[in-house]
C-alpha cells in the first residue's frame, strides 16, 4: 500500500492506494505552525479511525506547493509509516513533456494532475484545479503540456471582498435560488457561484479557440463540486485526480 500526500495552501489530502485502488482519502487543514509530531499524530489518528493497517504501507509519495512544510511532513510520514516519501520535483521521473518557458516553475500539483489526466482521458485536455487558486492546465493532442492560467480562487476572492469593504459579510460558498440576487448575501453567493461558473465556461471557449479544436475538460480540487455543476460546458469532475497521479509517478520511480 502506498501513502500519498498532496499538500496545498489550504488543505492536505491524505490518501492510501492499494495497487490501483484508492482505499482511503481525507483532508486536513494546512498549518505552517505545526511540527512533524503534531502532523504525525493527526495522520496516525486518521489512518487508525479508517481502519488502515499502517504495517502494510510500503512506500509514500508527496507533492507540495508549500515548500516550508516539505521536510516537516517527510519526517511526519517517517514517524507514522516508517518510510521516507518521494517528493515530486527535480530528479523525479514523470514522463511529462513540459513546453512552458521555464519548466521548473510548473507547480508540482499541476504536474501530477497532468500525469493522471493523460493516463485516463483523451487529449487535448484542459485541467481545472480549484483550490486556494484556480489553476488551468492545457495539454495538446500530442500530449505536450503547453501552459495555462492561474486565477484567484473562489474563497480568496470572497475573503478579499469582505476584508476590503465595510458592509459585506462573510458567506458560505453555496448557490442561491436565483441568479439575480435580491439581498446582499444572495447577491454575493450568486457572484461567487454563477460568476465563477461563467468564468470557467468562458476560459474553456477561449482556450479551444486558440487550440483550434475541442478538448476534454477535467476539474478537480476542493471547490470543483461547488462550481462545476453550474457550468454550461461538459466538464468531468475527478476529485481523486491528484492521488491517482501520485501513484502513477511513484510507480515510474520506485518499481
Amino acid at each position: 500500500m502506498i501513502l500519498a500526500l498532496d499538500v496545498g495552501n489550504t488543505n492536505i489530502v491524505l490518501g492510501c492506494i492499494d495497487d490501483k485502488n484508492i482505499v482511503y482519502e481525507a483532508r486536513i487543514a494546512t498549518d505552517n505552525r505545526k511540527t512533524e509530531y503534531q502532523y504525525a499524530v493527526e495522520f496516525r489518528s486518521m489512518l487508525d479511525i479508517a481502519g488502515i493497517d499502517r504495517a502494510k504501507i510500503s512506500g509514500a509519495m508527496m507533492s507540495s506547493v508549500v515548500p516550508p512544510l516539505i521536510s516537516i511532513l517527510k519526517r511526519a510520514v517517517e514517524l507514522v509509516a516508517g518510510c521516507t516519501p518521494l517528493v515530486v520535483g527535480p530528479g523525479v521521473k514523470t514522463g511529462l513533456n513540459i513546453m512552458i518557458d521555464n519548466p521548473a516553475q510548473l507547480g508540482s500539483d499541476q504536474v501530477v494532475d497532468a500525469i493522471a489526466a493523460l493516463n485516463e482521458y483523451r487529449p487535448p485536455l484542459i485541467i481545472l484545479d480549484m483550490g486556494t487558486a484556480t489553476t488551468v492546465s492545457v495539454i495538446d493532442k500530442k500530449r505536450n503540456y503547453l501552459g495555462g492560467m492561474i486565477i484567484p480562487g473562489v474563497k480568496i476572492s470572497q475573503e478579499s471582498l469582505t476584508t476590503s469593504t465595510s458592509q459585506l459579510p462573510k458567506i458560505s460558498i453555496e448557490a442561491p435560488k436565483k441568479v439575480i440576487g435580491t439581498n446582499t448575501v444572495d447577491c454575493m453567493k450568486s457572484g461567487a457561484i454563477f460568476g465563477n461558473a461563467a468564468m470557467v465556461d468562458g476560459v474553456i471557449d477561449r482556450i479551444e479557440n486558440e487550440l483550434g479544436e475541442k478538448t476534454t475538460v477535467i476539474a478537480t480540487g476542493g471547490l470543483a463540486e461547488s462550481i462545476i455543476p453550474f457550468c454550461r460546458r461538459n466538464i468531468i469532475i475527478d476529485d481523486q485526480l491528484l492521488i491517482k497521479g501520485l501513484k502513477i509517478i511513484y510507480d515510474k520511480n520506485c518499481n
